[in-house]
């Protein structure tokens, strides 16, 4: 398979997925070297005997669909954006919750093998959170690859993984186990691990956090994006965040929400009145 023929058959099948190009021009390689290996499970001479044999297959969709899964994670992927959560989102949302009674409900959408809901709640039990004892953070991390989920619940990584934890709150947070670190008991606490495509199904709101970095507005085309906002808005409290990538924007119909210093977190107005200052 040649570059030249692995970027057509993208374009091919990219608009009839949902997706688009512009997501996958820096990690088209990676993909393409996944079609190169059902190729040879199928036993398929190129991409063009590939195509043809889609078009005669309709449940192959799904092996494509899944060859275009981009799972890049990290604990603490954007160390930024979880230090402005801790400094003012979670403290924020927690004061609410504080006066309203309950736990904080967060969703990690595309957790991919779990950096992002652990790096969350080592964030706040080692963070904000000792400040409001008592306050639970129960969160709701979902991916449609099984098998990432299944390394997710494992929870035992390489150091690579975890280059941006700060040095305290791994001796904390991890223990050793030969060359991996695997996140400790009280640190799997309230995370739920769920196989779920958000595309077709979503789980039941409210949430005071939603993440939804480096997936949706990164690689689903225009339609999908204002679709999947529309739909994320439903399962959002009122006065909720929404974080997005660092690079993402929020499509059409983002003018509800108020982007705290630009982006890339977003915050939902409380019903019935403007958003006001967040401090």
């Amino acid at each position: 398979m040649t570059e030249r023929d692995g970027v057509g058959f993208l374009h091919w099948c990219l608009p009839i997925l949902g997706l688009r190009w512009a997501g996958y021009r820096r990690v088209h390689r990676q993909v393409c070297k996944r079609l190169a290996r059902r190729l040879a499970a199928l036993r398929l001479a190129d991409l063009a005997a590939y195509r043809a044999y889609i078009e005669g297959h309709n449940e192959e969709w799904a092996e494509v669909e899944a060859a275009c899964l981009i799972p890049i994670s990290r604990f603490f992927r954007d160390r930024a954006v979880f230090d402005l959560l801790a400094d003012r989102v979670l403290p924020k949302i927690a004061r609410r919750k504080q006066a309203a009674g309950g736990a904080i409900r967060c969703w990690s959408l595309g957790c991919a093998s779990g950096e992002e809901p652990y790096s969350l709640n080592i964030l706040w039990k080692l963070g904000p959170g000792r400040r409001f004892p008592g306050m639970a953070l129960d969160i709701l991390a979902s991916d449609a690859a099984p098998h990432l989920l299944a390394r997710a619940r494992r929870g035992c990584y390489g150091a690579g993984s975890l280059k941006e934890v700060p040095a305290s709150w791994r001796d904390e947070a991890f223990e050793r186990q030969g060359p991996l670190y695997c996140v400790k008991a009280p640190f799997r606490s309230g995370i739920a691990f769920v196989h779920a495509d958000a595309s077709r199904t979503l789980p039941e709101g409210p949430f005071d956090l939603l993440m939804c970095r480096n997936v949706v507005f990164t690689y689903f085309d225009a339609a999908r994006q204002a679709d999947m906002l529309a739909r994320l808005r439903a399962v959002m409290a009122p006065g909720g965040y929404l974080v997005v990538g660092r690079k993402e924007e929020l499509p059409v119909g983002r003018e509800e929400f108020e982007a705290l210093d630009g982006g890339p977190v977003y915050r939902l107005p409380c019903r019935g009145g403007a958003a006001g200052p967040d401090d």
